[in-house]
């Protein structure tokens, strides 16, 4: 974090977790929290509160929390740092949907503010299904809990998903605002609290040199991609009834496709840059039902091997997957922007499961210069590749341009190399964490920046509706149409290849 960052004073507060017990609050709550303890980020008057429907008391709770905590916060673990902090958990075991469990819960919560001297500021962190989220946002509104007075505060985060189709994100931030103002709500989306992705903007709007050349007069195309290695891992039911279009594409790639494109605003306050981003996802050109045929690939992931021989599971024989599933692994997408800036610039989108390679990253490619220099020589065009800047959100943190350069020699030879920023070079290992460490101090000081508002979420959805509908209406008859550890359905590459491009990466 920045030095601006840290000397944010962050107001006492009692960061109350339903699904304390659960894999997200162990993984990566707990060891943010701890995290921001070792940096000193968190406020002398603070507690954390955990309910969950299983049954034990505080003292139980925090042994289970340090029996597990070292192994997910791993070699900045300080066991001394742990022990002066874990006496500020509590436990209270409720049921989400029972009314006399956010009774119990206003009361212990008095009892915690008394106890910590927290002043009755409140952080609801809802880290449980997406079905619960309005039922506890509404039982929190029904006892007290949303109210604000004074310089109280009180505030709700919510994890992604955030509805599954128009209409269920809709009725979701119906029934959020009936207990909570918008300013209230903080949908959170870890891809936003990664260093790499802010640096985007940082890197757009704080260099001379980039932003003057970041339109269409020199960018030819963008492409955004999010592969991954893993399967579906234990994760089946859920992805059943998401799929990587509603599970990826709805969230992390137009979330990074907004910081890409947006227009800078006038201030960095958090209204400012979230009302840009979404006059982005507005003017991305609707999808027709013959648009949804040609510019939106779906596939879904067969066997495959690995390279020291290691069998694959196709995704319909993974456990609890349906044997006749007709649910995408993989999705990609043409999109155009009605802008002045991005006029006739295509983006490109994919993402997937169990490809060939972990990356995350945003490939800008430079439209050729002129070249009439080497008009008389024996080079063509063709043969002159373009430039290109690839921003490096994850696992291999940077940003890589792409150029050309004479191969030394008695002849005019050219070929691209590469001018490398690393992450690891310039800054410590540290500063790149998951994400959650900066959103939920954000939230602690009422910084909304790094959080969708209901609009954004809700234009989201209403272009991806006509390709929910369609793929709905028409199951795919290819399915598996990829093979595990590889890039991707050819489809995907005909996609590009139609336009005269072709899909890029860092390489093996």
């Amino acid at each position: 974090m920045s030095n601006a960052e840290k000397n944010r004073a962050a107001p006492p507060v009692v960061i109350v977790i339903f699904g304390a017990a659960g894999d997200l609050t162990k993984r990566k709550l707990i060891p943010a929290l701890f995290n921001l303890a070792s940096k000193q980020l968190l406020p002398e008057r603070i507690a954390m509160v955990g309910t969950d429907r299983i049954d034990m008391d505080s003292e139980s709770y925090r042994d289970t929390l340090s029996r597990e905590i070292g192994d997910y916060v791993g070699k900045g673990f300080s066991r001394e740092m742990w022990d002066a902090n874990v006496k500020r958990a509590y436990y209270l075991k409720g049921d989400f949907l029972d009314a006399d469990s956010y009774v119990r819960l206003k009361e212990f919560l008095q009892q915690v503010d008394r106890e910590q001297e927290t002043t009755g500021n409140y952080l609801f962190y809802l880290a449980t299904p997406p079905s619960f989220f309005g039922e506890i946002a509404t039982r929190l509104g029904t006892v007290g809990l949303a109210e604000e007075s004074g310089d109280r505060w009180r505030r709700i985060i919510i994890e992604k998903p955030f509805g599954r189709d128009l209409d269920s994100a809709r009725s979701l931030n119906r029934v959020l605002h009936e207990s909570f103002q918008e300013h209230q709500i903080y949908r959170i989306d870890h891809y936003l609290g990664k260093e790499t992705v802010q640096n985007i903007m940082t890197y757009r709007f704080g260099n001379g040199t980039i932003e003057p050349i970041w339109n269409h007069r020199y960018i030819d195309h963008v492409q955004i991609t999010v592969a991954e290695t893993l399967g579906v891992e234990d994760r089946a039911g859920y992805y059943e009834e998401s799929g990587a279009l509603r599970d990826m594409v709805a969230n992390h790639l137009m979330a990074v496709l907004s910081i890409i494109a947006m227009e800078p605003s006038n201030s960095f306050d958090a209204d400012a840059i979230r009302d840009e981003q979404t006059k982005v996802l507005k003017a991305i050109q609707p999808f027709g039902p013959e648009q949804v045929l040609t510019d939106a690939v779906r596939g879904q992931y067969g066997e495959g091997v690995l390279k020291d021989g290691r069998h694959l599971h196709a995704y319909r024989d993974e456990p609890g997957v349906a044997g006749d599933s007709p649910v995408e692994t993989f999705a990609a997408l043409k999109l155009k922007l009605d802008t002045w800036r991005w006029a006739g610039v295509p983006f490109y989108l994919r993402t997937g499961k169990r490809m060939s390679k972990r990356c995350t990253e945003v490939v800008i490619q430079y439209r050729h210069a002129p070249n009439m220099i080497f008009s008389k020589s024996r080079l063509k065009r063709v043969d002159i590749e373009p430039n290109r800047l690839f921003l490096r959100l994850q696992p291999d943190e940077g940003i890589s341009m792409e150029f050309n350069a004479k191969v030394p020699g008695t002849g005019l030879d050219i070929s691209p190399v590469r001018m490398d920023f690393d992450y690891d070079d310039y800054f410590e290992e540290s500063t790149i964490a998951s994400g959650y460490e900066t959103l939920i101090y954000d939230c602690i000081c009422g910084d909304a920046t790094l959080f969708k508002r209901a609009d954004n979420i809700e234009v989201c959805w209403e272009l991806l509706q006509p390709i929910l509908d369609v793929w709905g209406a028409l199951p795919a008859r290819s399915f598996p149409n990829y093979p595990a550890c590889s890039s991707g359905p050819s489809q995907a590459d005909e996609l590009l290849a139609r336009d005269g491009r072709k899909w890029l990466t860092l390489g093996p």
